[in-house]
């Protein structure tokens, strides 16, 4: 069983890690292997394997998010997050008869009813579930993932007490600031807990096997919707070798190149076509089966991309396969925030030396560590990017290792650039169809309609001088924030020096209550005046800072 620890003892323990590695750059973004050997004090380890192994210990949540974590290189310095990408999640398998409980617990049922045979052995065991083979009573066999028990109730418990942590940092911290630790623990939570439930998890499958079926080259295993429950996914069994594990002999038997270029497209689509993103598809999630094709597995974590969003992203990446820096900084740029210390002119010329090392070196670098690069860049200039833009780039960067494991030297950005074209035109000839041309024909038709109407009413405003002009977000605005703290320290300045001239004038009275000598009352008045005046002054020093100069360019 997953044990279960109090809210006060994991609160201590997070806080413990988070001042263990306040100073070593874990969330320096782009802190260099120099910066964190001198951050790093003689004989302490607290290196980035130190920093895997502690989230480790702390149970399969902080596995998780450390997994996730490697994939902000705007939160995490590169040496950190190579460490939590090799994070594995060691933990002992469930013995069989918690395992079948819950089984049971899920169908209602017991076992045997349900299968012909059950192996007691898992095939599989990480953090959340394992796996076991398995033979249906029609003599199909199956492969059964059953959900720990206890997993769900610790995780919500585990993701409560990190938002506390996130929520101060985002008060307290430059960095929390830039990034948003809540907005990016909150889309962390989502993802969990949608990986949680195994009804999404088929459903997931299914979908993603429909969107492949132009690809006879890929194969993903279907659910048994029948023996399917939130805590129990049975699917088809598939057997194959990893991609990154394929025998040299299997390789001069089989050209792995079409199956890579397959792999390829069809996650291409999956982004820009179909607006799904698979956040996991590294090489243990893939399997070269008997019959040579490739199996995807594991499409618990799916993110979702907006209309608007995913052609932003399509824009962005074919703009970066082009080479094209200027058009990759404007799109970025058109989907992010920007804040207060944003530099668009230093933004635009890091992302234009980045795309142009990438266009130059393309058979070294891949399209996903340039999305990451991005990420990166703008974050040091002041612009906070959509969690999508991160995940595109891991994707793509895991599928990368995915394609050169099966096909060494195979030419990811030609394969992308010329289906990247296909997906443009394909989505021209849609824009372009007899629906969507009739779609536009009736707004136009509305827009003619209505304009007699509405310039008439505008003309009966301006006549009528009712013309009113509405500054949405003032209230929540800097400038309303500023005032308020002008009358607050006006108020105290007034405050203060009321009751230092109370205090004057109490010492003239005699009274039998003294303190060293003085009237007990007026000295109290005195020094809360004093420390009152202290503590303004001390606010000012601290807080006050002169507004940057704003320089205005012309057009270019």
């Amino acid at each position: 069983m997953v044990t279960e620890q109090s809210g006060f003892g994991l609160r201590a323990q997070i806080a413990k890690l988070a001042w263990r590695y306040r100073s070593l750059g874990v969330f320096g973004g782009q802190a260099s292997t120099q910066e964190l050997e001198q951050a790093t004090p003689d004989g302490d380890d607290t290196g980035p394997q130190a920093f895997a192994s502690d989230l480790e210990a702390l149970g399969p949540t902080f596995v998780k998010l450390g997994q996730m974590m490697s994939t902000r290189p705007d939160m995490i310095a590169p040496e950190y997050a190579r460490a939590l990408e090799r994070m594995q999640e060691q933990v002992a398998p469930v013995p069989l008869d918690e395992i079948e409980a819950q089984i049971e617990a899920e169908f209602g049922v017991r076992i045997n009813k349900l299968f012909q045979s059950f192996d007691s052995q898992p095939i599989g065991s990480a953090s959340i579930a394992q796996v076991h083979r398995a033979v249906l009573h029609d003599g199909r066999e199956v492969a059964v993932k059953v959900q720990r028990p206890g997993i769900g109730p610790r995780m919500r418990a585990d993701l409560e007490a990190l938002a506390g942590f996130a929520s101060a940092a985002d008060s307290f911290t430059d960095m929390g600031r830039r990034v948003r630790f809540s907005d990016w623990l909150e889309e962390f939570r989502k993802a969990l807990m949608a990986e949680l439930d195994y009804v999404a998890e088929a459903e997931n499958l299914a979908r993603f096997a429909e969107h492949l079926q132009d690809y006879p080259e890929l194969r993903v295993p279907q659910p048994v919707w029948d023996y399917t429950r939130p805590r129990v996914l049975t699917m088809e069994l598939v057997n194959g070798v990893r991609v990154d594990q394929i025998p040299g002999v299997r390789r001069t038997e089989l050209d792995l190149q079409p199956i890579a270029v397959a792999l390829m497209k069809g996650y291409l689509d999956q982004f820009f076509v179909h607006g799904e993103i698979h956040a996991d598809p590294h090489p243990g999630n893939m399997r070269l089966t008997d019959d040579g094709r490739l199996a995807i597995f594991d499409l618990g974590m799916m993110a979702h991309l907006a209309p608007r969003l995913r052609d932003r992203l399509l824009k962005l990446v074919f703009a970066a396969v082009d080479g094209r820096g200027e058009q990759v900084a404007q799109e970025t740029i058109a989907m992010s925030t920007r804040l207060e210390d944003y530099d668009e002119e230093r933004y635009t010329r890091e992302i234009g030396r980045v795309v142009a090392l990438y266009a130059a070196h393309s058979e070294s670098r891949s399209e996903g560590k340039t999305m990451l690069d991005v990420v990166a860049i703008a974050t040091d200039c002041g612009l906070r990017t959509p969690p999508e833009l991160t995940l595109l780039g891991k994707t793509l960067l895991n599928l990368d290792a995915v394609c050169q494991a099966l096909s060494p030297g195979i030419d990811v950005k030609d394969v992308m650039e010329g289906h990247l074209q296909d997906v443009m035109k394909g989505r021209l000839r849609k824009s372009l169809s007899s629906a969507n041309l009739a779609s536009e024909a009736i707004e136009i038709q509305e827009l003619v309609r209505d304009a007699p109407r509405r310039v008439s009413d505008t003309l009966a405003i301006l006549a009528e001088n009712k013309l009113q002009i509405r500054v949405a977000g003032l209230e929540d605005s800097r400038l309303i924030e500023n005032l308020q703290k002008i009358a607050n320290r006006i108020s105290a300045g007034i405050i203060t020096a009321a009751l230092i001239l109370a205090s004057a004038l109490m010492m003239r009275v005699d009274t039998a209550a003294r303190l060293f000598g003085y009237p007990a009352i007026a000295l109290v008045l005195f020094i809360a005046a004093f420390v009152l005046g202290m503590t303004l002054v001390i606010s000012s020093m601290r807080r006050d800072r002169t507004a940057a100069r704003k320089e205005e360019r012309n057009p270019l």
